[in-house]
């Protein structure tokens, strides 16, 4: 099993930043991928951006350039650094944790992105 606890969410504005945090607790060794998924209401949950455990990243073509994803210093944290945001960002922002056989969700961090 594996828990998962989001963090960081918020209402800014539009070109200002954010960073979501992710921690990562219970049977961590056997996570080979984190990511970061956003469902906007009205449309289906879709990936943000993804680090591997060879290290390399995948991103939504939406975000590229603007969000960072990474790990932190005890390998147990994810984060995702947002920035440039724009109204469309808008979003709740679920962390993801992926073993063989099973995926683990967070409980989800609203983002909204308004002036």
């Amino acid at each position: 099993q594996v828990q998962l606890v989001e963090s960081g969410g918020g209402l800014v504005q539009p070109g200002e930043n954010l960073r979501l945090s992710c921690a990562a607790s219970g049977s961590v060794s056997s996570i080979h991928t984190m990511a970061w998924y956003r469902q906007a209401p009205g449309k289906q949950r879709e990936l943000v951006a993804a680090l591997y455990r060879d290290g390399s990243t995948n991103y939504a073509d939406s975000v590229k350039g603007r969000f960072t994803i990474s790990r932190g210093g005890a390998k147990n944290t994810v984060y995702l650094q947002m920035n440039s945001l724009k109204p469309e960002d808008t979003a709740v922002y679920y962390c993801n944790a992926q073993q063989i056989s099973r995926y683990y969700w967070g409980q989800g961090t609203q983002v909204a992105v308004s002036s």
